[in-house]
């Protein structure tokens, strides 16, 4: 069967997708916004690779909107699938909750009403720090109240059917299945419907029979209780997952929703909805596969496996726009690998100069239009930082001064000489991410720890041509005690010992001298090879202390 594929185009994937969606919403449904959709299953914590789930989506639906048109963008929390494991840490009694939905599963922590929504509030924080506006749908909500009371008598009337579908695209049994909820146990007939036990709460059920003519429903459960003719209206449970994304896709009009590229392999869930789609009266979505997120060359993220960054950790680092900056830039097939390393210094040079050819009116179509995207959505730009300083001098300035806010004001002030820098407030958030980056980050060995007092037997042993360059620098530094003024007094030094004047173009020689210079310096302040940058670092230590520890006397 032919499916309503869409390929990411090569030019702006974003404005192209958005205009297929547009046409293809008012194709299906005239005179009614199109709708393009995420589903999140609060199974655990919501972590950078679901993210994408969202922010594909989200480019797309706020595209659309740029653009003058109204569009829908729903998430769909799969609320109501049970729960599969206990997550490492917790007590082992929490076993008696596996098979419950979510929501009937209590929160460990005592803070949310139950585990779910544990799960749902940090992303719901991140998406609205993100710009990410998007109409929530609880399935949950929608199972119990009975709004899709009609698509589930539909689906078990029309079983054999979809068990065929089903068995055609069946494969031996993966370890993992594809989803938090797979397709129930096989019998001699195949029942798409799984109740929740009228007694345990569980799934571990087996339905033994439904009469097409009266909808009643018989099953049994592991527990031991049986459940005898019952409306299936009155029954708790859900539609195995092959079967409920189609249902969801007619019954929500959804017009757009990509997918993880396992979703999308042959006799996955797409391919299957593919097939039962039109059984509920819709039809298959425009879609594409997108590609994993990882951070730091680390595999494809699991949220059930624990210990992946949530959208809340890339928050404390990186500012909101830097964050969508990094989704935005790459096509859906391509993959994303987040830093939290000291590449994210990398990442906010990027940015920065991304930014001013923006300004300048220098960068081309294709890269303003995806800082467009980044900056804001249609509903407005995001905060900024005011004076956006660069990431490792904020991060340096953190290291050095142990996050003394007083401290790394004076700091600032004189790296801001002809332009100071007045108040913390105009260089947040972009401090708040550093500061959080080195406490969090950045290893206990690769910290900078200032010597207490000179290194006399070291400062005894060097040369009279090292000597002579200490002393350059601590009579030089009074002349112009600014970044600029100490950094072309840095690598100056080591030209006029040369006999060069100190704006010589560099050499090999000299660069090797320079080299040799910075290490030098480095282990009498710091008493390692490297640190941070050698003008920020003076500049944090104060004159009197740098002389006081590169002076022999």
């Amino acid at each position: 069967m032919e499916v309503a594929c869409l390929v990411a185009p090569a030019e702006d994937w974003v404005a192209r997708t958005a205009e297929q969606v547009r046409a293809e919403g008012e194709r299906r449904h005239p005179g009614v916004p199109p709708t393009c959709a995420s589903g999140i299953s609060p199974s655990g914590p919501v972590h950078l690779g679901n993210l994408r789930e969202l922010m594909v989506p989200h480019l797309v639906a706020d595209e659309v909107r740029r653009n003058g048109a109204p569009c829908r963008h729903i998430l769909s929390w799969d609320d109501y699938d049970r729960l599969r494991r206990v997550p490492a840490g917790l007590p082992a009694e929490f076993a008696e909750h596996i098979g419950r939905p979510l929501t009937s599963v209590p929160d460990p922590c005592g803070l949310h009403p139950n585990w779910a929504e544990h799960f749902k509030d940090p992303l719901r924080e991140s998406l609205a720090r993100l710009g990410v506006r998007v109409t929530e749908i609880s399935q949950t909500q929608m199972y119990t109240s009975g709004a899709y009371a009609e698509q589930i008598v539909l689906a078990m009337r029309r079983r054999a059917g979809i068990g065929s579908v089903l068995a055609r695209y069946r494969t031996k049994r993966a370890a993992q299945p594809e989803s938090e909820d797979d397709e129930g146990p096989q019998t001699a007939v195949y029942y798409p419907f799984r109740p929740y036990c009228a007694v345990c709460g569980r799934d571990d059920t087996t339905v033994t029979g439904f009469d097409d003519e009266t909808t009643e429903i018989s099953y049994t459960c592991a527990c031991g209780a049986h459940q005898g003719p019952t409306p299936i209206a009155q029954v708790a449970g859900k539609l195995a997952w092959k079967v409920d994304w189609p249902m969801r896709w007619a019954y929500e009009r959804v017009t757009f929703e990509p997918a993880g590229v396992d979703h999308s392999s042959p006799g996955s869930s797409f391919t299957v909805g593919g097939e039962l789609v039109a059984l509920f009266g819709g039809e298959m979505p425009l879609h594409f596969g997108y590609s994993f997120v990882g951070t730091s060359g680390s595999a494809k993220m699991s949220g059930s496996a624990g210990g992946a960054p949530t959208p809340a950790d890339a928050l404390e680092i990186f500012e909101p726009p830097l964050v969508r900056w990094l989704y935005a830039r790459r096509r859906p097939e391509q993959s994303i690998t987040l830093a939290f390393d000291a590449e994210v210094g990398r990442v906010y040079d990027e940015w920065d100069a991304l930014s001013r050819r923006v300004a300048a009116g220098k960068a081309d179509a294709a890269a303003e239009a995806v800082f467009a995207r980044a900056a804001g959505t249609s509903d407005g730009l995001l905060p900024v930082t005011p004076r956006p300083l660069p990431f490792r001098t904020l991060a340096s300035v953190a290291d050095i001064t142990a996050g003394d806010e007083g401290q790394i004001l004076r700091i600032l002030r004189d790296l801001t000489a002809d332009d100071p820098v007045t108040s913390l407030d105009e260089v947040r958030p972009r401090l708040d991410c550093a500061q959080a980056w080195v406490a969090g980050y950045l290893a206990p060995a690769d910290r900078t720890q200032v010597r207490d007092s000179p290194d006399v037997e070291t400062l005894a042993a060097r040369p009279d041509s090292e000597r002579d360059a200490l002393k350059l620098l601590t009579e030089g530094m009074l002349a112009d005690w600014s970044l600029e003024g100490l950094t072309t007094l840095l690598y100056g030094i080591p030209k006029l010992q040369l006999g060069l004047p100190i704006t010589a173009p560099p050499t090999p020689e000299l660069k090797a001298r320079q080299r040799a210079w910075f290490i030098l310096l480095y282990q009498l302040l710091i008493g390692k090879d490297t640190g941070p940058r050698l003008p920020t670092l003076l500049l944090a230590l104060g004159q009197d202390r740098v002389r006081s520890l590169l002076s022999p006397n």
